[in-house]
């Protein structure tokens, strides 16, 4: 039996993938402490979103191994994939992937169950590391998820959040290989094309299991059914006529917008323009009036001089965010904004231009 202590760095799908990690090491007979200074083994949950984010792992480890040791450092999240070399201070390296879903995870949160649907990205943002961090996008069986909820809600959760990079592109690696289009009409008057794809900002994308499950859920009775993270290009019509039919769907809904600046959206691999954001939370107001949006935002992306600053201001006012995450850009190893583009706003200007929309939308 060991002493374990588990330090979670990142986002909710990362504290989901730590409720798992800690189930794996219960069924084992290990117990778990508060301390890292009581531990036998500190297992890392890392994060590589920002530089930030990752130099904290590299801090931890060092504080670590200078006040004993003996104490064994096992890393997992997502620096493991992307690490080309042992991590000084790392004696093992844990992919995620081998923690299987079967695990009944040792929850942390008292009041809202997180539940993962899928994991990975394949939208490619030009500054964003996930993708090679997390790999492909792969949804877990819908009727896995509501096995997970039924047990949840039976352990008295009165409350679920479903956890993925990209929920709402949720199940398109599920669907069977594309058909040859069969132009008869339903009697709805669609093809058999139309029932494969759904529409979301104008463009005919890919059927989303997403609205599905997120009603199949929903119908359970729950107090309230949330969802991290949801990325504007897939927000289909079908999805907001899901929450605004099912009133215990979370009205605070996290719409990531990033920047104002239609070259800037460009710059970033987006897949949309400000007007098209705005558009489509005009659509979700019209159907769901009690919305209300948190978002993402990245300032200092570079490229981004005063005047696309100000288009990323004029956002955050039309729409009156409730919560902004408002992040300095830093460029990631690897990733095309890395490659292409020189950082070269600097970090005082980042910190100033962070005071105004923090400013603005958090105070």
């Amino acid at each position: 039996m060991k002493n374990i202590y588990i330090k979670t760095f990142g986002c909710a799908q990362n504290e989901s993938d730590s409720e798992r990690v800690k189930a794996f090491y219960a069924e084992k007979g290990d117990v778990f402490v508060d301390s890292w200074k009581e531990a036998d083994i500190v297992i890392i949950n890392s994060c590589v979103i920002r530089e930030s984010a990752e130099n904290r792992v590299y801090g931890l480890i060092d504080n670590i191994k200078k006040f004993d040791p003996k104490i064994e450092i096992i890393l997992t999240g997502c620096l493991v994939p992307i690490s080309k070399n042992k991590i000084k201070g790392v004696d093992k390296m844990l992919p995620i992937k081998e923690i299987s879903f079967e695990l009944e995870p040792l929850r942390d949160k008292t009041r809202a169950a997180l539940i993962t649907i899928s994991s990975g990205c394949n939208n490619y943002c030009s500054y964003c590391i996930v993708p090679y961090s997390r790999g492909q996008e792969v949804s877990r069986k819908m009727e896995e998820i509501l096995k997970e909820v039924d047990r949840a809600m039976e352990k008295g959760f009165e409350e679920i959040v479903l956890i993925g990079q990209n929920v709402n592109s949720y199940g398109a690696d599920l669907n069977p290989s594309k058909p040859t289009p069969n132009p008869s009409l339903d009697k709805e008057g669609r093809t058999e094309m139309d029932k494969l794809s759904s529409v979301s900002m104008g463009k005919r994308r890919f059927h989303s299991l997403f609205p599905k499950l997120l009603e199949e859920v929903a119908k359970k009775g729950l107090k309230k059914v949330s969802f991290l993270s949801s990325n504007p290009w897939d927000f289909s019509e079908e999805l907001i006529e899901t929450i605004a039919k099912y009133p215990n769907v979370d009205r605070l809904l996290h719409l990531p917008f990033q920047a104002g600046d239609n070259e800037i959206l460009k710059k970033m691999n987006r897949g949309y323009t400000r007007q098209e954001y705005l558009d489509l939370v005009k659509r979700i107001r019209k159907k769901v009036p009690e919305v209300r949006f948190s978002t993402d935002i990245i300032i200092g992306f570079p490229g981004e001089d005063e005047a696309a600053f100000e288009k990323t201001v004029e956002v955050c006012k039309e729409v009156g965010f409730e919560i902004a995450y408002i992040n300095k850009y830093s460029p990631r190893r690897g990733t095309v904004s890395a490659t292409l583009y020189q950082d070269e706003i600097l970090m005082k200007e980042k910190k100033r231009r962070w005071k105004i929309l923090n400013r603005l939308v958090n105070e």
